[in-house]
C-alpha cells in the first residue's frame, strides 16, 4: 500500500537567470511546469501549486486536477510558498518541488514518502548540500516555518536546522534514480538545451 502524500509544486518565482517565466517553457511539446506536475501526480494524493498571487496561477495554465494556493506572506520568497502550500495540503505529510525539476523519479518519490515519520522533513543530500526543494516535510513543521516569516527570515536552508531531519545520502538516492536526475534544475535556457538534449539521448 502506498504511503499518502500530497505534492506541492513552488511556482511563484521571478526566474532572473532564466530572462523570462521558466515554468511555462516548453520542453518536448510540454511546459515545465506541467512535467513536474504531471510526475508528482503519480505519487500524490493531490497536487498543490503555490504561486504568489492569482495573475500567476492563469499565466500558467495549470491541469484541471492542480489546485492552487496563494502565498499567505507575499515577497517571502521559497519558505512562504512551502508554507502556504503545506498548510493547504489535505495530507499530514506532503512532497515539496520546484517547477523547473523535469525529471521527477516516481520511485525516489515514493520511497521518500514512504519514510515519513522520520522526524519534521525527509531531505535529500547531494554533493553534501541539502535538496530543500526536493523534499518531504511534515505539518509539525508550520510553527517553526511561521516565525522564520514572521521575523522577515526567508532562507529556505536555514529552516532545516530547526527540524529534525532523516536525510537522504547520495548512495541511497542512486538506488532510484542512478543519474540523479532527479536534481536537474532548469534555471537557464542552457539548461533548457540541455534538457532537450538528455531526452533525446533517451537518458531520462
Amino acid at each position: 500500500m502506498l504511503t499518502k502524500v500530497s505534492g506541492v509544486v513552488l511556482a511563484g518565482g521571478q526566474s532572473a537567470r532564466f530572462g523570462r517565466d521558466k515554468a511555462v517553457e516548453q520542453l518536448g511539446g510540454t511546459s515545465l511546469i506541467t512535467h513536474v506536475i504531471t510526475r508528482l501526480s503519480q505519487v500524490a494524493t493531490e497536487v498543490i501549486v503555490s504561486v504568489n498571487d492569482e495573475s500567476r496561477a492563469e499565466e500558467l495554465s495549470l491541469p484541471r486536477f492542480a489546485d492552487v494556493v496563494v502565498d499567505v506572506r507575499p515577497d517571502s520568497g521559497s519558505l512562504g510558498g512551502l508554507f502556504s502550500g503545506l498548510q493547504a495540503a489535505a495530507e499530514q505529510w506532503a512532497l515539496v518541488v520546484g517547477c523547473d525539476m523535469p525529471f521527477l523519479n516516481r520511485n525516489l518519490l515514493r520511497h521518500m514518502a514512504s519514510l515519513q515519520g522520520s522526524g519534521d522533513a525527509v531531505v535529500p543530500m547531494v554533493d553534501g548540500r541539502p535538496e530543500p526543494m526536493h523534499a518531504v516535510y511534515s505539518k509539525s513543521c508550520l510553527p517553526k516555518m511561521e516565525q522564520r516569516l514572521q521575523a522577515g527570515r526567508f532562507a529556505i536552508h536555514e529552516i532545516l536546522e530547526e527540524l529534525q531531519v532523516r536525510y537522504v545520502f547520495q548512495d541511497e538516492l542512486e538506488g532510484f534514480d542512478p543519474g540523479l536526475h532527479s536534481f536537474f534544475n532548469v534555471n537557464t535556457p542552457e539548461d533548457l538545451q540541455r534538457a532537450v538534449a538528455l531526452i533525446e539521448e533517451g537518458v531520462v
